[in-house]
C-alpha cells in the first residue's frame, strides 16, 4: 500500500505511535516514575503487520526526508515516526542509569521548572511592554504620516494652483495680444487666482495651528508613558519622570527671579501667534490683521462679540478664554511681586544703599541714648543717616524707636533685621561704606556678650570690600579688651562699660557734682572734645595757646612727631610744631577759631594750698561684676586707714572667692580695710543694722542679679536710697546737719528743705541709674546725686564713633594714672571778692599745672563749661568752685 492510502485509512498511524490521553495521565502521575520520558520508554511496543505493498524507507532518520516534504502534509506521519523512533532508542539508555542519577534529574528538573516559569513571566511582561511601545510608535507614526500627507497634499495642491495660475497668465497674455479678452474678465481671473492662492495658505495655517495645539497633548502622553514604563521596568526607581520634570520646573521658577514673567510672556506670544494663524485659516483677513485681532482678543475678553460665523466665533472664544487665563496669572504674579516687596520691606530684608552713615550692630538699653547723641551731633550738618541692624523684627525695632522721647533733628534712622555674624547681612547694610560701626554689648552674661562682640569683629574684618570707617566695640569685661584689640587691630576702639561706670562712680562719690559735669562733656548737647589743626599756631607756646581761643578751651596737643599721641595738660613751655593738632573743649567743631592774642594779667596764687587726704568711710550697696576693679581704684585714691564697707546678699566666703577669681590680691590693699556685711538693701531692718550716719559716701550699685532689667534695677536703687535717707534723717539732728564741715567742704551747699535734704548735706549718696527716665525723680527730690551709667556709656560710644581719637582722651581721664577731672575751691586761685576774668583764672591755675575748663557758682545748681566772654571781669566768691583737668594725686 502507498503512503497516500495509508494516511487515509481508518486506523491512523498516529493512534499507533501515541498512547491514549488517559494512559499518559496515569503514567505521568505515577509515584514509581518521576519523569515523563522514562514512562514513555516503558510503553510496550506491538509490532504491526505491514501492508503487503509497503516498503520500508531507505533511511531511518529525519534527514532522509527531502526538503520538499516539509510543506507537504503527507509527510507528517513519517516525521513523527522517525522522531519517536529516536526517543525509543534513547530511552533504554536512561533506564540503565542508577537511582542516584534519577534523583539528580528530579532536582534539576524542579529548578529548571522554576527558571522556566520566571522566564515565561519575564517574557510576558517584556512582550506587554514591547506591545505597548509598538502601539504608541504605531499611533505616532500614523499621526505623523497623516500630518505629513496633509502637508504634502496641501503643498502639492498649492503647486498645482501656482502652475494653473501661470498657465492662465500665459493664456491671458495671448488673449490680450489678440484683443479678445475683456479687462473685467482679467480682473476676475486675477482675483480668483489670488483667492485660490490664499485658500491654500489658510488651510496650511489652520493645519499648523491645530498641530501645534495637539503637540503638548502628545508630549504629555509620551512623558507619562515613559514614566510608567520606567517605573514598571525598574522597581527601585522611586521618582517618576513626571515628578523629576515638575521638580526641575519648580527649581527654575524659584531660583531665577524672572522665570515666571518670561514664561508668561512666552505663553502670551504663543497664544497670539496660534490664535492669529487660526483666525487666518477661518477668515478672509490678512495674517497681520489676524495677529492684531488675536492680540485684541487676548487683551480684552469681550472684544470677540462682533465675530460672525461658526469658525471665527469658535476660534475667538478660545483665544479670549486663553487671554483670561493669562491675565489672571499676570495679575497673580504682579500681586505676589508687590506682596513680596512689601514683606521684604516690612521684615527689613532689602539692601541699604547709603554712604558715610553710622552703623549700629546689636540692640540694648543704651540704643536710645546713643541715637539721641548721634542726632545731636549730626544737627549741624543738617542731619545724617543711622542704620541699626539687630536680630529682631524690623517692625518691633521701629516701634520701640518711635516710643523714644527725643527729637531726631533731621537724622533718619533705618532698621534692618539680620545677624552681624553673617557677611551677607553685613553687605545688606553697606558695612564697607559706613564711616563708623558701633557694636553694642548684649544684655546678660558678660563673657557671652564679649564673645559675641569678638565674633562680630572677626566678621567685620572679613568683609571682602574692606571697611572705610573704624569699629567701636562696647565690652562688658576689661579682661577681654586685649583679645578684641588683637583681632581687630588698628580698626578697633573699645569702650569698657563697667570699667568706665565703676571709676566714674568713685570719682563722683569723692567729688559731688562731677556726674553732671561728665554729662555735659560727654554729650553733644553742650560742650565736648574736638581735635583740629591750626597752622597759624605753629611756633607758639602752649601757655599762649590757652588764651588764643575766645570760644574754646585748649586741653592738650596731638603731637605729630610722636606718632599722633595726645598729651593732656602739657607743659607751658611746649612749642607747637608743624603737623601738631590742638585738643579743645568747644560747643561744636565749627564754632571756634583762634584769634589775636589778648593781654592778660597773670597775678599770683593767694597761697600754695594742697588739700590733704583724709580718712574716709565708704559704703558699697550691691554687687557688681567689676567689684575687684573698684576696690583697687579706691585703694589708690583713699587715704591710709580708710574703711570700705560692702553690704550685699552675697555670702562672705563667696565674696572672697569672686574677688580672688577676678584678680584681686587682698594682701596688697594698703590704704583701705574691707568690712563685710550681709543683707538685703531694700529691707529696712537690714539697713538699720548699719551705721548709715557715719559714712562719708554711699554708693548704691545696680546689683548684678537685676542689672539685665533697667526698670527693676532702678526701682531697687530708688527704694534703697529712700530707706537710707529716711534712716539718716531720723538719726541725724538738725543742728548737726548745719555744722560746717571744715576742710572737706570742697563744694557749695545749697539751702535744701526737709529732713532728707538735711541728711544729704551730711553724706553723699551716688546712685547708679540705668533708665534715663529715672533721673527726673532724683533731680526733683535733690536728695541724691546719680550716675546715668547707660546714658554715659552711650555718650562715650557716640563721641568715639564721631572721632576715634577722643577714645585716648577718655581712657586717660578714667584711668588710674595720668590726668582726671577735679572740682576745686575758688579760694585756691583768688581772694574773697576779687574781680578777675576767666582768662586770668586760667593763667593762675597754670601755676598749679592745672587747666580750668569751667566753674559753678555758690548759688547755682549746674556748672558752666567753656563759659563765654572769657575776658570779662567779674567778682568771685570763696564758695564758688572751678572744674579743672589736673594730674591724679
Amino acid at each position: 500500500m502507498s503512503l497516500d492510502s495509508e494516511s487515509s485509512s481508518p486506523s491512523s498511524s498516529r493512534d499507533w505511535f501515541f498512547p491514549s490521553p488517559s494512559f499518559i495521565h496515569s503514567t505521568s502521575h505515577s509515584p514509581q516514575s518521576p519523569n515523563y520520558p522514562r514512562k514513555l520508554s516503558t510503553i510496550p511496543r506491538h509490532p504491526r503487520p505491514s501492508p503487503p505493498d509497503w516498503k520500508p524507507p531507505k533511511t531511518s532518520t529525519f534527514r532522509g526526508v527531502p526538503s520538499a516534504a516539509y510543506g507537504d502534509p503527507k509527510y507528517g506521519r513519517l516525521r513523527r515516526r522517525v522522531d519517536f523512533t529516536r526517543r525509543s532508542e534513547e530511552t533504554p539508555k536512561q533506564e540503565g542509569d542508577g537511582p542516584i542519577l534519577a534523583q539528580n534529574r528530579d532536582v534539576s528538573k524542579a529548578v529548571s521548572d522554576e527558571k522556566t516559569a520566571a522566564g515565561v513571566i519575564g517574557i510576558r511582561v517584556l512582550g506587554q511592554r514591547v506591545k505597548i511601545r509598538w502601539q504608541m510608535a504605531f499611533s505616532l507614526a500614523i499621526l505623523i504620516t497623516a500630518f505629513g500627507s496633509l502637508v504634502h497634499k496641501n503643498f502639492s495642491l498649492h503647486n498645482q494652483v501656482i502652475d494653473l495660475q501661470d498657465q492662465i497668465s500665459i493664456m491671458n497674455i495671448k488673449l490680450q495680444a489678440c484683443n479678445m479678452l475683456d479687462p473685467l474678465d482679467t480682473i476676475s481671473i486675477s482675483q480668483e487666482r489670488d483667492h485660490l492662492s490664499s485658500k491654500g495658505l489658510k488651510i496650511l495655517a489652520l493645519t499648523i495651528s491645530i498641530a501645534l495645539l495637539s503637540m503638548p497633548i502628545f508630549l504629555f502622553k509620551y512623558i507619562d508613558y515613559i514614566s510608567k514604563l520606567r517605573s514598571s521596568y525598574n522597581s527601585s526607581e522611586k521618582v517618576s519622570l513626571n515628578k523629576q520634570l515638575e521638580y526641575r520646573v519648580d527649581v527654575v521658577l524659584s531660583v531665577h527671579p524672572y522665570a515666571k514673567p518670561l514664561a508668561l510672556l512666552v505663553a502670551t506670544l504663543l497664544l497670539i501667534c496660534l490664535g492669529g494663524l487660526a483666525l487666518f485659516g477661518v477668515t478672509d483677513d490678512s495674517l497681520a490683521d489676524c495677529l492684531w485681532l488675536s492680540w485684541t482678543f487676548v487683551a480684552d475678553s469681550g472684544n470677540h462679540a462682533n465675530s460672525e460665523g461658526m469658525g471665527p466665533r469658535l476660534v475667538s472664544v478660545s483665544i479670549s478664554f486663553g487671554g483670561m487665563l493669562i491675565f489672571a496669572m499676570m495679575l497673580g504674579l504682579v500681586s505676589d511681586a508687590i506682596s513680596e516687596k512689601l514683606d521684604s520691606l516690612r521684615k527689613g530684608r532689602s539692601e541699604v544703599v547709603e554712604q558715610n552713615h553710622t552703623l549700629i550692630l546689636g540692640w540694648s538699653d543704651k540704643l536710645g541714648s546713643l541715637l539721641n547723641q548721634l542726632a545731636i551731633a549730626n544737627e549741624s550738618l543738617g542731619g545724617g543717616t543711622v542704620v541699626v541692624m539687630a536680630e529682631r523684627d524690623k517692625e518691633e525695632m521701629e516701634l520701640d524707636i518711635a516710643k523714644m522721647e527725643f527729637d531726631f533733628r533731621g537724622t533718619s534712622v533705618i532698621c534692618r533685621s539680620g545677624s552681624p555674624l553673617i557677611l551677607a547681612d553685613l553687605k545688606k547694610v553697606s558695612v564697607s561704606k559706613a564711616r563708623a560701626i558701633v557694636v553694642l554689648a548684649d544684655d546678660g552674661n558678660a563673657d557671652q556678650s564679649d564673645a559675641r562682640a569678638l565674633r562680630t569683629v572677626l566678621s567685620l574684618t572679613g568683609v571682602k570690600d574692606g571697611l572705610r570707617g573704624h569699629i567701636v566695640v562696647e565690652l562688658s569685661d576689661l579682661d577681654n579688651e586685649v583679645l578684641v584689640k588683637l583681632v581687630g587691630g588698628e580698626l578697633v576702639e573699645t569702650v569698657v562699660a563697667h570699667d568706665v561706670i565703676g571709676r566714674l562712680m568713685i570719682q563722683c562719690a569723692r567729688q559731688p557734682g562731677l556726674a553732671q559735669i561728665w554729662e555735659d562733656i560727654l554729650g553733644f548737647e553742650n560742650c565736648e572734645f574736638y581735635i583740629k589743626r591750626w597752622p597759624q599756631l605753629d611756633g607758639m607756646q602752649f601757655e599762649d595757646v590757652l588764651i588764643s581761643f575766645p570760644d574754646a578751651i585748649p586741653c592738650g596737643v596731638k603731637v605729630a612727631s610722636r606718632g599722633g599721641k595726645i598729651i593732656l595738660n602739657p607743659d607751658d613751655s611746649y612749642i607747637l610744631q608743624e603737623g601738631d593738632e590742638v585738643l579743645v573743649i568747644a560747643e561744636d567743631d565749627d564754632t571756634y577759631a583762634p584769634s589775636t592774642l589778648p593781654t592778660v594779667w597773670r597775678g599770683s596764687l593767694p597761697r600754695d594750698f594742697i588739700v590733704p587726704k583724709l580718712m574716709e568711710k565708704i559704703l558699697l550697696c550691691g554687687w557688681r561684676r567689676d567689684m575687684e576693679d573698684m576696690i583697687t581704684v579706691l585703694d589708690a585714691f583713699l587715704a591710709p586707714g580708710s574703711e570700705l564697707w560692702m553690704f550685699n546678699e552675697v555670702v562672705e566666703s563667696e565674696r572672697d572667692r569672686k574677688l580672688v577669681d577676678g584678680g584681686l590680691d587682698l594682701s596688697r590693699l594698703v590704704n583701705i580695710q574691707l568690712v563685710h556685711r550681709e543683707g538685703n538693701a531694700v529691707i529696712r531692718r537690714h539697713l538699720e543694722s548699719l551705721p548709715l550716719e557715719s559714712f562719708d559716701s554711699i554708693l548704691i550699685l545696680a546689683d548684678e542679679s537685676v542689672e539685665d532689667s533697667a526698670i527693676q534695677a532702678d526701682s531697687r536703687s530708688l527704694a534703697t536710697l529712700l530707706l537710707i535717707r529716711d534712716i539718716q534723717a531720723k538719726r541725724l539732728p538738725y543742728r548737726e546737719a548745719m555744722v560746717t564741715r571744715g576742710q572737706r567742704g570742697s563744694f557749695s551747699r545749697g539751702s535744701w528743705i526737709g529732713e532728707m535734704q538735711q541728711a544729704s548735706d551730711r553724706s553723699v549718696i551716688i546712685s547708679e541709674i540705668l533708665d534715663p527716665r529715672t533721673k527726673n525723680l532724683l533731680s526733683m527730690s535733690k536728695i541724691s546725686d546719680y550716675v546715668l551709667s547707660n546714658e554715659l556709656v552711650s555718650m562715650a560710644l557716640a563721641m568715639v564713633a564721631e572721632d576715634r581719637q577722643i577714645n585716648d582722651v577718655l581712657e586717660e581721664l578714667f584711668a588710674e594714672e595720668g590726668n582726671e577731672l577735679h572740682i576745686r575751691l575758688a579760694e585756691l586761685y583768688l581772694h574773697e571778692g576779687e574781680e578777675l576774668s576767666f582768662y586770668e583764672i586760667i593763667l593762675r591755675a597754670r601755676q598749679r599745672r592745672e587747666i580750668v575748663i569751667g566753674y559753678r557758682l555758690a548759688n547755682a545748681e549746674r556748672a558752666v563749661i567753656n563759659p563765654p566772654a572769657k575776658t570779662e571781669r567779674r567778682r568771685w566768691s570763696a564758695k564758688d568752685v572751678f572744674v579743672v583737668i589736673t594730674e591724679k594725686e
